[in-house]
This record gives C-alpha cells, structure tokens and sequence, in this order.
C-alpha cells in the first residue's frame, strides 16, 4: 500500500463544501433490524440510541432512518397511519428527541423518510373518506372513482375497475370502497396495497397537508427527508387506462399514466423554498426511479438537492453496463447540473454479495463495490449491514412477511435481516439488547440464519482484514481526499472499460477508480495506489475483483 501524504496523517471532519450533504456519505438504518432496545424482536429506537456510536465510528456523515411512524405494518411501515407521530412498536417522541439531541452531538444528521404518496388505510383521514358519501369533499383527498352511469356492468359486486392499471405488488390497483354496500359503488385506487390509498395530489388540501409534516419535522430539527415514490404524487389527467397490459413492479415505469407528471415539479420547488427557510438548510433526497435525464431533472436547483441512481443501484458485475450507466448518468449531470446519489443496497434491493455472484466470489466483489462506490463524485448511501459483507438470505416461505411477496411473488425480506452484533446466538447475536428474566429472548421479526454469527461486528472489529475495517479506512482516507481538495463539488464521472475488463471511472484530472472485473490482472494506469480492497499483487497490476484508488503523479 502506498504512502503517498494524503493516505496517513491526522485525520479530519472539515469538508470544504457549500452544503454538508454534497459530500456526504450517509448510512440508511432499517430500525425493525439494527436493534432491539427493548426485547420484544423488532428493532427499536432505544436500540438504535444505544448503537448510534458504531455509526459514529464508521465515519459516515449522517443517518437515514427509514419509517417509525405510527402504521398498522402491512408494509413495515411504509403504510402511514400519523406522519407526525412514533408508533409504539419503535418506542416514543421523547425517545426521538434524544436520538437526534444524541446524533447531532455525534455530528451526524439525520433524515427521516416521508411516504407522500399513499398513507395507510387506518389513517383518520381515508377513514373519514369512507365514510363520506362518493362525490364528497372527503373523498377527493383521495382517487375515488364512481363507474359511469352507462357502464357495461351496473351490479355492484362485479362491476369493474375503472382502468386497467396493475399494482407494484401484484393484482389491480384498484379496491372496492365499500363491497358490501349495495349504494356506495366507488372503487379507490392503490398503486401498492389495497391498505395503501394513494393521496390525491390535484387537491390543494393535500399539498397544505404534507406542507405541514414538513415543518413538523424540520421544526424539531430534522436535518432532512427521503422522500418515497417521489415521482408519482401525480396520475394522469382522467385516469386513462395504460398502453401495457403488463404489471408495474418494474417501479412503475412500465405505466407512463401513473408517475413523471409535470405538475410534480411544482411540489417539490415548494418544498424546496420550505427546506431553505431554516438555518441550516434542510436536504431533500427523492426515490425517483426513473431513466437518468429524466430523474435528474427533479434535482435541477429549485427542486430537491438529492435523487437515487435508480439505474445504478441494480447493477450487476459487468463493466460495460457500469461504465454505460456512468456515462449516463455524467450526461445528465452535464445537462441538469445534478451530482448523482450512488448507491449499490437499500432495503428493497437484493444485497451485493448475492447479486455479484454469491459465495466467496460474491464477497470479494461486494467488497471491490463498496471501494468503488465511496470513490465515484458526489454523495454515497451505505445500507446497514452492507459494511459487514452480509448476503442475501432466502427467508423460510412460513417467514416471509413482505406484503409483495403475497401479491406478486417477490421477497424483499432476504436483505432485511436483522444485524448480527455478537458471534454468540445468545440474545440473537446480539440483536437484542435488553437482557430477558425468561430462558430465551423473542424471536427476532424476520429468522437469523445460523451462521449469522460469522459476519457479526464483534468479530470484524478484531479484524484488520474485515469488510467492516475495509469500509472505515475507505470513509476515512475519502475524507482526507475531500480535505485536501483532491475532490471538489464539481468532479464529474468519465467512464471507460480498459483491455482485460479493466473498468475505470475518472473522477477528475487527480482521481480516478479502477474496477478489475475480468478473469486475469489488469494492468492499472499510472499514478500512486492510495487505497483497494485487497492487497495487490504489485504496484502496477489489479487482480480480479479488486478495486483501487489511483492519483495521478
């Protein structure tokens, strides 16, 4: 390994930047797996309190907490029943508080996700809608349909949806109101689960609405939102059937009638001018999944700051789908001015390990991933469990909870196990935290496979040679680099594949990433090796399934 200056020395947080978050490498936390704070096996936020400074010590700059908010748990929690509120199963307000009193001390922000469009079936006000009569103020809050007069089928228990739009969980995207009701004939829609009503966004009221859980939020000091299918708040004008008759588990993007509205825009300028009246301004990240020109236009600079690389977080192990994608998304950087949001896990995503080819293969590739990652321009997204090298996990049929796995035949549960803390399988590895007056702990939500306990974090701390220590000394030398200038705001991302399936992504005119997935050595090109996941075999050469950081002489 190289000892050029920039990879030893003191080590420093100060980031020359405009905004924190242009350099920031956040780290998502699924709460229902980090940890158990209070026994019951589901993760909690006393659990999450506790482990903050494991966070802390990796050296990521800031949080993403995905959903605590009170919900009845059809889609663990991405159905909302109170935006501004804790459900009992995470633990309390007064517990956020010092979550965040605690992060912030730690200089860590923290974002929470808002799911702006559907809520849960529970929530008051789609329950007021129901009980309203078809045509109310009430039920325009939301898409309900009264079938034509003229209709083919006037029978109220067999009438038909009014269009063919398919849900991303499998099934039609529309639900009866009331299927017992021989006067109430109207039909709601969903785009996921018939529990998850979709807001209607053509009301005014809904834009006021969500306008206030922003400030609910920012007013306690939130540092910023993820927002979720943050490209479909609109639906076509008149609900027009789809030109496909398939499905829309592809993330919608096979409906063009149901997201990439134009008036979205609109939403989040709003949202923007409402993230910049506070001091520090609050970051706003959207789940587009979208082609790359078209999800960069929701972060042109009046919009939100941040938006995932869709196109680049599914990615398996081939050079030249990477360097297309890359260049792909330089292109709509070029034309919209939007730095990309890198990142390869998320808790709907099959983990790296398994995607790059599972086993030993799989782990060296992951490994190569999160070094490559960390060194591309702009910010990164790390997934809990993503810095222990945890893979995929085929969760027993019995098991599975995730809602689109009854409806359509998919299972995200396998990258939502919980954390494995200890090697011991007391406690559950050590996902409990709360010493039990029983034998035995609750059983975790989802199982823990049996040999979890050989990725747990213990374990890795000891080791030098860890996936875990391997991602600290990339976050740290990654800050060095942002401190000493070697990367700006303003890097862009050149792609291109070398002889031997060399990949390389030129950051700018000092930095690039190399990336060896072939079968044989690559050779690197000329420059100081600063940092790559494995050990090289000389200065000059990559061996497959590594990666490096090289700055040029």
């Amino acid at each position: 390994m190289s000892s050029h200056p920039l990879a030893v020395g003191q080590e420093t947080r100060s980031i020359p930047t405009t905004e924190w978050w242009e350099s920031a490498v956040i780290y998502q936390v699924y709460p229902r797996s980090f940890a158990d704070g209070d026994g019951d096996g589901v993760g909690d936020l006393s659990g999450l309190i506790a482990k903050l400074p494991y966070i802390a010590e990796l050296g990521v700059e800031g949080i993403w907490i995905t959903p605590f908010q009170p919900s009845p748990q059809i889609d663990q929690g991405y159905d909302v029943s109170d935006y501004c509120g804790v459900d009992p199963l995470f633990g309390t307000m007064e517990e956020f508080d010092e979550l965040l009193d605690l992060a912030h001390s730690l200089k860590l922000h923290i974002l929470l996700d808002v799911v702006p469009n559907h809520c849960s079936s529970e929530h008051p006000l789609f329950q007021q809608a129901l009980r309203a009569a078809p045509g109310s103020p009430e039920r325009d809050m939301f898409h309900f349909v009264t079938p034509s007069e003229d209709a083919d089928n006037q029978d109220s228990e067999t009438s038909a949806p009014p269009n063919n739009w398919q849900s991303v969980f499998g099934g039609p995207a529309w639900s009866r109101a009331n299927p017992e009701s021989t006067t109430d004939r109207d039909w709601y829609l969903h785009l996921f689960s018939a529990e998850q009503p979709d807001w209607n966004w053509r009301n005014l009221a809904v834009g006021d609405y969500f306008e206030a859980v922003l400030r609910f939020w920012f007013d306690k000091g939130v540092d910023g939102l993820r927002i979720d299918v943050a490209h479909a708040l609109f639906k076509a004008k008149g609900l027009p059937d789809s030109v496909s008759g398939s499905g829309v588990v592809d993330g919608l993007r096979s409906n063009a009638q149901v997201s990439d509205q134009e008036e979205v825009h609109e939403v989040y300028r709003r949202w923007r001018l409402l993230a910049e009246q506070y001091q520090p301004h609050r970051l706003l990240v959207g789940e587009v999944n979208l082609e790359p020109e078209r999800a960069a236009r929701y972060t042109r600079a009046d919009e939100m700051q941040q938006a995932f690389a869709f196109a680049f977080v599914k990615l398996g192990w081939d050079p030249n789908t990477w360097a297309a994608v890359g260049n792909e998304l330089e292109a709509a950087r070029q034309l919209h001015g939007a730095t990309p949001t890198w990142a390869l896990e998320n808790h709907d995503i099959v983990r790296t390990v398994t995607r790059f080819g599972g086993g030993e293969l799989g782990s060296l590739r992951s490994r190569a991933a999160i070094v490559a990652l960390l060194g591309l321009p702009g910010p990164a997204y790390l997934y809990q469990g993503q810095e222990l090298g945890l893979s995929e996990v085929d969760v027993p049929i019995r098991a599975r909870v995730d809602p689109m796995w009854a409806r359509g035949g998919v299972c995200r549960d396998g990258a939502r196990i919980p954390l494995p803390w200890t090697q011991s399988p007391a406690q559950n590895h050590g996902f409990t935290l709360k010493e039990q007056t029983t034998a035995r702990p609750a059983e975790p939500w989802l199982p823990v496979p049996p040999h979890w306990g050989v990725h747990a974090v213990e374990l890795q701390q000891q080791d030098p040679g860890s996936t875990l220590n391997l991602t600290k000394r990339c976050l740290s030398i990654r800050r060095k680099l942002w401190a000493h200038g070697v990367f700006t705001t303003n890097d862009g991302g050149h792609w291109r594949v070398d002889p031997g399936n060399l990949l390389i992504c030129e950051r700018n005119d000092q930095f690039l990433v190399a990336i060896a997935m072939g079968t044989e050595a690559a050779s690197l090109p000329p420059g100081t090796v600063l940092f790559s996941a494995v050990p090289l075999l000389d200065a000059g050469w990559l061996q497959p399934n590594n990666a490096a950081w090289i700055l040029r002489e």
